[in-house]
């Protein structure tokens, strides 16, 4: 059976145009992404969003925008589901409070799911190095619109 697997994502871009990116490793399977992850059940886009900024960055978010969804089908790389994903820009209530990386897929302690948190200037934003179609996408566009001439 095929159904929709209905994802929402944070872009949060600091003062010195930096974007988070989500490194993380489940069941051995290495990717990385913008934070977010799936909508749960009787639960609208903002307030997904809000919850999944909650419990991976232990941060309150305030949303800006609406940036970007998915506009061709993409299958999940997880199972047999249609994956739309709804980009918002996003800014944080207050510093968040986590132990950033710099080095990719740095993670703390070991497990069957791991994550990591590193700043990326969007200049050297590398579309290769995020995972999925849809957030290479993304990583196009907001290299189109928030890239700094001259650096």
């Amino acid at each position: 059976m095929s159904y929709f697997n209905v994802r929402v994502y944070g872009l949060l871009i600091n003062q010195h145009n930096e974007v988070l990116v989500s490194d993380e490793q489940e069941y051995g399977f290495r990717f990385s992404k913008f934070p977010g992850g799936g909508l749960e059940f009787g639960e609208g886009l903002i307030d997904g969003l809000k919850r999944e900024f909650v419990e991976e960055c232990n941060a309150d978010i305030d949303v800006v925008s609406h940036f970007y969804t998915t506009d061709f089908f993409e299958k999940s790389s997880f199972n047999d589901s249609q994956v739309i994903s709804v980009y918002y820009l996003v800014k944080e209530k207050a510093p968040l409070q986590l132990a950033f990386k710099t080095d990719v897929y740095d993670f703390d302690g070991d497990g069957e799911i791991l994550q990591a948190f590193r700043w990326v200037n969007i200049n050297d934003l590398s579309i290769d190095s995020i995972t999925f179609k849809t957030d290479k996408t993304v990583a196009r566009l907001l290299k189109e619109k928030f890239a700094v001439d001259g650096q």
